[in-house]
């Protein structure tokens, strides 16, 4: 599918752009006008955005074992989960300037699970939530030996604490059946995965 779309960035116009919270993100305030479909301009929409940057996730398959490769560990934005704030997770990170995807996936994966890969495979990209929030998404996949994915890992100063998990593909599946993985970048991965297996 390869959709036509009415507009693009011409058809904005920002009257105001400004910085209202910079700490470990950033989110910024826009009063902005736009096109309608049906004609003409909106009326001014003040909007605020939540910046955190661009990241990439990384879902490691064995093939030959059928087994993928994920990751567990505390995350903050969870606090409010009835059941735990800890997540069963593919391998991500956020992309620090002047770093390509790529070049990030292969340095989250040595980072979170000690696995060193040559190479990564694009699988799609994403914006996450772009009603207020401007993170786009890099997913890849990689082949990995699962039987060499054991023990604890992560930046000490990055404050990380990330143990490595290894599951079947049957288990992976039921998973997503019975939403006990619960982060759209591992759903998203793993259903992409349902889909290709087999090609892989």
């Amino acid at each position: 599918m390869s959709p036509e779309l009415n507009f693009h960035r011409q058809d904005i116009q920002i009257e105001e752009e400004r910085t209202v919270y910079q700490g470990f993100f950033k989110i910024k305030r826009y009063r902005l006008r736009h096109r309608l479909f049906g004609g003409g301009w909106t009326d001014t929409v003040t909007r605020e955005v939540f910046y955190r940057g661009d990241a990439v996730g990384v879902l490691l398959y064995d093939p030959k074992q059928k087994a993928v490769v994920l990751v567990e560990q505390f995350r903050t934005g969870a606090l409010q989960d009835p059941n735990t704030p800890w997540l069963i997770e593919a391998v991500a990170g956020s992309i620090p300037p002047g770093e390509s995807p790529e070049q990030v996936a292969k340095k989250e994966i040595l980072e979170e699970t000690g696995l060193k890969v040559e190479t990564v495979h694009p699988m799609m990209s994403y914006y996450v939530s772009p009603g207020g929030n401007s993170e786009k998404f890099y997913l890849f996949y990689a082949i990995v030996d699962a039987s060499l994915a054991q023990g604890i890992h992560g930046l000490k100063d990055e404050h990380e604490d990330i143990r490595v998990r290894v599951f079947s593909l049957e288990e992976c599946w039921q998973a997503l059946e019975t939403g006990a993985l619960n982060n759209a970048m591992t759903v998203i991965a793993l259903q992409w995965l349902k889909l290709h297996h087999h090609e892989l």
